[in-house]
């Protein structure tokens, strides 16, 4: 698992380039704003990358707050905040219920103790005593009993009510987790599975990264404008996950770059699958089918490292990067699987997705 050093030794690289942009545009230095930079930092969103760099210098916060209300990148926290609020609400009524039926239980038992006491007394003949007595006994417990199917109601809808939160949450959390363009999983869910593939460090040998990035996508996007682009994308998007077996994860991780991470399988297998998307890629015609005009041909380099050849998730990262950009160096449109004495130049930087 990746240790804290490791972390902060990551950190700069990215926090850096985004303290300095905000700096350079005159933004006030407060969480909200981080994230804004942070979400047009990773590219998972080229609209919002392009509103901000609009803003030119010396942008104000109404502007960046409008900014990020368009996009929606605050909205997921007030929602986490609103399902939590009305979870704490749901327990308060259980507690509500248990101190009622705590009370009932006492009053039924003080009675029953009394009336106990009452039949006991040896100076007790009276047959009307007794009587009521009984009677005061058979009322107090169809009352008690009545009581206790009431809390049982009452317990069965705030269980019900808390099932709804839960599945809110879950609901809010796939929203969260997931690339609003290409519908796949986005950097953040993306970070929090690279890290847990540490967690078990006996599947390390059959566990494997691949990154994948659209050859010459800006030229793409100069020629046909970044509508087209966003089409693109999440043409790629669907074709790299039609070739995967469903429960293999896939991620766009920013801009043009996609990851796979595949468990269970030989380094082999993990290149055959590379191959595989890379050869249908190449091979899909990229066409509007309106005006004739060709778009392609569009094809993807894959790097491949597994996991049991870094000692956690920044340096696995690192390491898939460092062989995407052999392949790209060596002409793209090809798979490179990562070896020692590759060049390092220009390698990204792997960061945690934080708040």
């Amino acid at each position: 698992m990746t240790t804290a050093p490791a972390l902060k030794a990551q950190i700069p690289d990215i926090a850096g380039q985004i303290t300095y942009a905000m700096r350079t545009m005159g933004v006030a230095p407060i969480p909200r704003n981080y994230e804004l930079f942070y979400e047009a930092y990773i590219g998972s969103n080229p609209a919002l990358t392009r509103d901000l760099a609009a803003l030119g210098n010396r942008a104000t916060q109404e502007e960046l707050d409008a900014i990020a209300q368009q996009h929606a990148i605050h909205g997921q926290a007030r929602i986490f905040e609103a399902a939590h609020i009305k979870l704490i609400n749901e327990l308060d009524g259980v507690m509500r219920l248990l101190r009622q039926e705590q009370t009932s239980l006492d009053s039924y038992n003080k009675l029953l103790g009394e009336t106990y006491e009452r039949i006991n007394n040896k100076h007790t003949t009276s047959a009307d005593l007794l009587r009521n007595a009984v009677q005061l006994l058979q009322e107090a417990t169809g009352d008690t009993m009545a009581h206790g199917e009431k809390t049982v109601e009452g317990f069965a809808r705030k269980s019900e009510e808390m099932d709804q939160v839960r599945r809110e949450l879950d609901e809010y959390k796939r929203i969260a987790n997931t690339d609003s363009l290409t519908r796949l999983a986005n950097r953040r869910a993306f970070d929090d599975k690279l890290v847990s593939l540490y967690d078990n460090p006996m599947a390390l040998s059959l566990t494997s990264l691949i990154i994948a990035d659209i050859d010459h996508f800006k030229r793409i996007n100069d020629t046909f404008g970044h509508p087209v682009g966003d089409k693109i994308l999440a043409t790629v998007a669907s074709i790299i996950r039609s070739n995967l077996r469903r429960d293999v994860f896939v991620a766009r991780t920013g801009g043009e770059e996609f990851a796979i991470i595949v468990e269970g399988q030989t380094e082999d297998e993990a290149l055959q699958i590379c191959e595989r998307i890379r050869r249908v890629l190449e091979t899909t015609p990229f066409k509007n089918s309106k005006t004739g005009v060709n778009y392609g041909p569009v094809t993807i380099s894959l790097g491949l490292c597994m996991a049991s050849e870094a000692a956690d998730a920044g340096e696995l990262y690192s390491r898939a990067d460092v062989a995407l950009y052999s392949a790209k160096s060596a002409g793209r449109n090809r798979t490179m699987r990562f070896e020692e004495g590759m060049k390092k130049d220009f390698v990204k930087s792997w960061l945690i997705y934080k708040k």
